[in-house]
């Protein structure tokens, strides 16, 4: 797989499909019907709505990197450098974090911040959709601070489920404030039955339903909005991969972006 990741790296692996898919579903408005077309038509209108990232905005919104050697789930783990089939003095992206725009009516100024990356601590993909902070006028912490916001997460793998982090008084005569978490998975209700990885979209390939798969149009758009981001990297042959060392969740690089805009990453 090394020569196939050397030619594509994390941006074409996984932002571009994967990633972009998942975005779109969470902030496309609701469809009139669930017919596949309906669905599809307003998850392209996301795609299509993508501010654009070129130039020195490219710099400033999107950080790769490449992992270093390190300890992978309790093993020792070779640099990417070092895997077989990978040129030595590859620049190979590993890792990508990105602070993207929606420009619409709903999404306005609101940041998404995606990010994807191979050797992280742990597998997982997971949707955080953080709700807007309130004034802490009734219910303060003790002593005063500022409330974290509840934070709607959607896991997709593994353990499928939702969990909802709120802010609960802690029992006493003190207003104390402390986060708490609503957890619901679907294996602890339902038993281990969803469906394998591409399950699902083999019995709708058989079925004759796109529902779930990305149209050409959409797939157009996708690498439109990709491509200005590969020709920035390719003009800054210059410019520093940052490294990570394999079992951390990204180079320091990712934590500056976000911690500029007065958040931080949410560690799954």
């Amino acid at each position: 797989r090394a020569g196939y990741y050397e030619q594509a790296g994390a941006l074409r692996d996984m932002v571009q499909n994967h990633i972009l898919q998942l975005l779109s579903l969470v902030a496309m408005e609701p469809p009139r019907s669930l017919d596949a077309e309906v669905v599809r038509d307003e998850k392209l209108e996301v795609v299509r709505s993508l501010r654009p990232i070129d130039g020195e905005a490219v710099d400033n919104q999107v950080v790769r990197a490449q992992y270093t050697a390190g300890f992978n789930l309790g093993s020792p783990a070779p640099a990417y450098r070092d895997e077989k089939g990978v040129d030595k003095a590859s620049r190979t992206e590993t890792y990508v974090a990105l602070q993207v725009f929606i420009d619409n009516w709903r999404w306005a100024g609101v940041p998404f911040f995606l990010r994807t990356g191979k050797r992280l601590p742990k597998r997982a993909s997971e949707i955080s959709i953080h709700l807007k902070d309130i004034p802490p006028i009734l219910f303060n912490s003790d002593p005063a601070g500022r409330l974290d916001p509840n934070v709607l997460s959607i896991r997709i793998q593994p353990d499928e489920g939702f969990a909802l982090t709120i802010n609960s008084k802690i029992p006493g005569p003190r207003v104390r404030i402390y986060p708490v978490k609503m957890d619901f998975r679907y294996g602890s209700t339902f038993g281990n039955i969803s469906p394998e990885a591409y399950e699902r979209l083999l019995l709708d390939v058989m079925a004759g339903d796109p529902t779930l798969f990305m149209r050409r149009d959409a797939v157009e758009a996708a690498w439109r909005w990709v491509m200005p981001i590969l020709d920035r990297w390719a003009e800054r042959q210059d410019a520093t991969v940052p490294p990570y060392a394999a079992g951390e969740w990204g180079p320091p690089e990712a934590n500056a972006m976000i911690e500029s805009t007065g958040r931080r990453w949410r560690n799954v």
